[in-house]
């Protein structure tokens, strides 16, 4: 790591002489191991998991590679263990995807682009784990939008450049405007040269300005009757039986006193104009699925909603990186705090609580406001270059908060050295996804119907 009390031109120098050790280009190549088995690895947390709903985690990752990627943090973490390491470590995301990145409106009415998910954020990591991720799900995209390979390896390529130029623009600024940096996304529009995808994030834009924060369009599609309930929509959504067991239960009481205790005195004033209604189970995501999430309905006497997220946190699959990475203590606090680290605007009621009685940590946030959720789901065909530089960009400015950018901007260089061999690492690991996918539905494969009329013919005869 450089010395931040040196100079600027002092860690750039440092920066480029880690590629001695490191050497760019190195890079390129992907080492997996031949004992290594993707499936075997996601079935490590299976144990931890709502047992109904591991089906369901499987069936959406079997959609598709990309679906596969998206669920296999655990997969990647192992298999960033063997890959070099430039030796510039941040907070990582841990999980940057392009669909892991999104569009927030914040208490002053700014629309920003922001890294989305933290559950795996851990810090100490190195840069270019991040970034990997994020070059390799650009390449798996691109391959499934049925791009050639060529064209898949440049959209790579160019989300390593966006994020390197990035880096290098952050590197010559202080350490104050780093921190107060933002991703405008009105601003980043003028960027985008894709006609259709301009056109439908001003729509977003202008729908969010308009409605502003005072409404929730999550409210009507999860609430019905008179007096406001969650809707059941098994096996996704449902009540949860307080005398069941352990694998089904939440101590709501207690998880939301431990929560009231992490919030700051303002948020609590706030969260005290509220009432908790109901609570729910809900599944989301497609690697989160089985963990276990809630969401909270409250309301004011006027019947103003706000929904509120419980969800389970366990420890970072980056520790699977090895070394001395991990966080001790309640691993929500560890997403609050990695969350707080690389967001521009965190959650104003962001915080960690756990469940005594059945030892589960969580870590407590708002809803995702449906009106603003489905930025990443408008990069199809050719707005995908467009969208894959933007989430560059974005993780730069994420990085620049925890890590060295001026070190970081030192070691990738002005050439396209980095860029150009993260997109070989990025094609050969889309390849590998590709394969792993395959085996996840081999695996998960029905059984044979030759075996299914032995057992009938049987059953028969009894």
């Amino acid at each position: 790591m450089t010395d931040t009390s040196s100079s600027r031109a002092e860690r750039f120098k440092l920066g480029k002489a880690l590629r001695r050790k490191t050497p760019r280009e190195a890079h390129a190549h992907l080492k997996v191991p031949l004992s290594r088995n993707a499936v075997a690895i996601l079935a490590e947390s299976d144990p931890d998991r709502v047992p109904e709903l591991v089906p369901e985690r499987y069936a959406r990752m079997s959609a598709n590679p990309f679906a596969f990627l998206r669920g296999a943090a655990a997969v990647m973490a192992t298999d960033l263990a063997a890959q070099p390491m430039a030796g510039l470590p941040v907070q990582a995301g841990g999980d940057s995807h392009l669909m892991n990145f999104g569009a927030f409106v914040t208490p002053e009415n700014n629309i920003l682009f922001d890294v989305n998910d933290f559950d795996e954020t851990l810090p100490g990591v190195d840069f270019t784990v991040d970034l990997k991720r994020l070059a390799a799900s650009v390449a798996v995209a691109a391959l499934g939008s049925d791009l050639s390979r060529k064209e898949a390896r440049s959209l790579a390529a160019a989300t390593v450049g966006s994020y390197r130029l990035h880096m290098t623009k952050l590197a010559k600024l202080s350490p104050l405007e780093i921190w107060h940096s933002r991703i405008d996304l009105e601003q980043e529009i003028g960027r985008i040269g894709n006609g259709d995808l301009r056109r439908k994030l001003s729509v977003v834009i202008a729908k969010a300005r308009g409605e502003g924060l005072s409404k929730d369009d999550n409210f009507p599609h999860l609430v019905s009757g008179d007096t406001p309930r969650i809707i059941d929509k098994p096996p996704t959504i449902f009540h949860l039986d307080p005398k069941a067991d352990a694998k089904h239960r939440l101590g709501v009481d207690r998880v939301f006193a431990a929560y009231r205790k992490s919030l700051n005195p303002a948020v609590l004033r706030l969260l005290d104009r509220f009432t908790l209604k109901d609570v729910a189970f809900k599944a989301v995501g497609v690697g989160s699925v089985g963990t276990f999430c809630c969401i909270g309905l409250f309301m004011t006497g006027d019947d103003e909603p706000l929904f509120l997220q419980i969800k389970q946190a366990q420890a970072s699959v980056l520790e699977r990186l090895g070394g001395k990475l991990g966080y001790k203590g309640n691993q929500g606090r560890r997403v609050v705090q990695g969350q707080q680290m690389m967001q521009a605007a965190s959650d104003f009621f962001l915080g960690a609580t756990q469940d005594d009685d059945t030892g589960r940590q969580f870590y407590i946030r708002t809803l995702k406001n449906r009106r603003l959720g489905g930025i990443s789901e408008l990069s199809e065909g050719e707005a995908l270059s467009d969208y894959a530089q933007l989430c560059g960009r974005t993780l730069a400015r994420a990085h620049a908060r925890s890590g060295d950018p001026t070190g970081i901007a030192g070691y990738m260089g002005r050439s396209e050295a980095l860029d150009d061999a993260i997109a070989s690492f990025a094609m050969a690991y889309a390849d590998q996804t590709i394969l792993d996918h395959a085996a996840l539905l081999k695996a998960k494969a029905p059984a044979k119907t030759g075996k299914k009329k032995s057992t009938t013919k049987k059953a028969k005869a009894a």
